[in-house]
């Protein structure tokens, strides 16, 4: 086996105790993470678990997470960047969470070129992941039930998008943002839920386009590039479609420090061209 299948295999043998458990650890606090955001107990613990399964593994180096102010060095090897826990304020209301992890072959920071995998696991009534890997041309879904990992299929994205999911509320973004939002919104059918592997999720299936652009209070959009933008940017570039900052690949993005914020478009290749023509300067 190589490094990758281990961060990979690892992931997957947490992700099935995330699940498991996620219950029992959705109503607590947990205090504030590095961005200044609300944490819960189900973010921390998830955090841990990751933690103590992937610092273990002879091919990680390095530990970025969401939920950490800066990295664990862990010996030789790849950098894992992950969000623990994405969309965790869903579990109030028992909606759909997720794990997105990037492997980089850099220490961090560093741009999205230097991914050499993506995983997206999204806990909704079954639990999936969704690999994209630098050593497999195909992007592949697994079926994650208990302690069985199946492969599902080999994913790829719609020639005809159908959804759309913008975060943001009129008047808080941009105003070229929100005419594009009319425009995408009378052609395409709105779905967003809040959190972004189970949007993404949806963008895979029935193709459309996913976005968190600039707001109020966030100037620089809210998604992180390292946990989240360049990872799903990757998983979707790889099936050819396309990620944008409003003007740039998302694995172009040169952040400067671990928890760097970014906007966030990414879906089909022609609506990210769109995305950058009314947005780009």
């Amino acid at each position: 086996m190589s490094d990758l299948d281990d961060v990979v295999g690892s992931v997957h043998a947490v992700a099935a105790e995330v699940r498991a458990n996620l219950a029992a650890h959705a109503g607590g606090e947990g205090g504030t993470n590095p961005s200044g955001e609300a944490q819960i107990d189900a973010d921390v613990w998830a955090d841990e678990r990751f933690f103590e399964a992937l610092s273990a593994l002879d091919g990680v180096g390095e530990y970025v997470s969401e939920e950490r102010e800066t990295a664990v060095d862990c010996g030789t090897g790849y950098a894992v960047a992950i969000d623990p826990l994405d969309g965790s304020s869903n579990l109030a209301s028992n909606n759909p969470v997720g794990t997105i992890v990037g492997v980089y072959d850099a220490e961090l920071p560093a741009p999205g070129r230097d991914l050499v995998a993506a995983v997206m696991v999204l806990y909704g009534p079954y639990t999936t992941s969704v690999v994209a890997r630098e050593d497999d041309e195909e992007v592949v879904e697994y079926l994650l039930d208990g302690g069985e990992v199946r492969r599902r299929s080999a994913c790829s994205l719609p020639d005809d998008p159908t959804v759309v999911g913008i975060a943001g509320k009129r008047g808080e973004r941009s105003a070229a943002c929100d005419a594009l939002v009319d425009e995408l919104e009378r052609e395409l059918k709105l779905r967003y839920g809040g959190a972004m592997a189970a949007d993404v999720r949806q963008v895979l299936e029935y193709g459309g386009l996913f976005g968190y652009p600039a707001v109020e209070g966030h100037p620089d959009g809210k998604l992180r590039v390292h946990f989240e933008s360049a990872p799903l940017g990757y998983i979707v570039e790889s099936l050819g479609g396309g990620s944008t900052d409003g003007e740039r690949s998302l694995l172009d993005v040169e952040p400067t420090g671990l928890h760097d914020r970014t906007q966030t478009f990414l879906g089909d290749a022609a609506l990210v061209e769109r995305v950058e023509a009314a947005l780009g300067d």
